[in-house]
């Protein structure tokens, strides 16, 4: 099989009103109760090139937007903070966390998350990576630890019996871009003994993707799964006036679900609103950005984050 044929393979994917009976009004009274907070922390990197676009930094743009929407609870923190903003405190009162970082990714550390993906698999908290923070220390671990996961059911059958697994994952590859002709990661390669071993050899995604453009031009946005509640009110296509491309393929396991898509005149498109299962929590990746450009202060981009953080609150089906 080919590269080629490969990456196809890897990146095909594919409002009634009811009418209510009146209620009696002590009824009626305790249905619009509103439900608890939406715990919301938005981890913010505080690079000072944002000032461009957010004066108080783009974490607190997005943290403000939503103290100022109903059901929100809402914390900003950022890398200068007590333990990088990632205390037991703040991760324990915390529903659902919106990252963005840019040029400081390595210094937080594998070690350091650790804490934060197993809140994910025991579904007490959730991820929103935005932009830049593909390469995040936290989507990172948690690309590679779905990943995990995927093969490890994958072969799971075949450990019993005389049939055995030998599973190796190596690192992934960060801080260079793929050649666009390259194999989308994560990568599985087996080598087959006759004493009934499977050598499995898995390379971990490298959270990336051949090609950016930061010209500031406006990108075509449009909505694939218009039942889905992150795009809930959204038109089925709207423009961000100025954005950075991305270019498509975007190495990451293969998503439970493509929500939104990126086009540019050029031709290139992106995935750019992706939601991953993660044992028991979620993971959302969405795209737009770059930090210079007022993005998070447009109604269509900060609606989509509003409606992800409610949504990815719910337990999972």
């Amino acid at each position: 099989m080919t590269p080629a044929s490969t990456r196809r393979d890897f990146l095909r994917y594919s409002s009634a009103m009811m009418s209510v009976p009146l209620l009696p009004a002590a009824t009626a009274s305790l249905a619009a109760e509103p439900g608890p907070a939406v715990k919301v922390v938005v981890w913010d990197e505080r690079q000072p090139a944002q000032k461009e676009a957010y004066p108080n930094f783009l974490g607190n743009a997005i943290a403000d937007h939503l103290r100022a929407q109903p059901g929100f609870s809402v914390k900003s923190v950022g890398m200068d903070d007590p333990e990088h903003g990632l205390s037991t405190e703040v991760l324990g009162d915390c529903d659902v966390l919106i990252w963005w970082g840019h040029v400081r990714h390595r210094e937080i550390t594998s070690e350091a998350v650790k804490p934060l993906i197993e809140r994910i698999k025991a579904g007490t908290l959730n991820l929103i990576s935005l932009h830049s923070a593909h390469w995040s220390t936290p989507f990172v671990e948690a690309m590679s630890e779905r990943t995990r996961l995927d093969v490890e059911e994958r072969f799971r059958q075949a450990t019993t019996g005389s049939e055995r697994v030998e599973i190796e994952y190596l690192p992934a590859k960060l801080n260079a871009l793929p050649k666009a002709d390259a194999w989308p990661t994560p990568h599985v390669t087996l080598q087959k003994f006759p004493d009934g071993l499977t050598k499995v050899t898995v390379q971990l995604p490298s959270c990336v993707f051949p090609a950016y453009r930061n010209d500031g031009k406006p990108s075509d946005v449009r909505v694939l799964k218009p039942d889905h509640p992150i795009v809930s009110g959204v038109p089925a296509r709207f423009v961000i006036p100025r954005t950075e491309m991305y270019a498509e393929t975007f190495h990451v396991p293969e998503p439970d679900d493509v929500v939104l898509e990126e086009r540019w005149a050029p031709g290139e498109w992106f995935r750019s609103g992706m939601v991953w299962k993660l044992g028991k929590g979620r993971v959302f990746y969405f795209r737009p950005g770059h930090e210079t450009y007022p993005i998070f202060r447009e109604e269509m981009p900060l609606k989509i984050l509003a409606n992800a953080a409610r949504w990815m609150a719910t337990k999972p089906a």
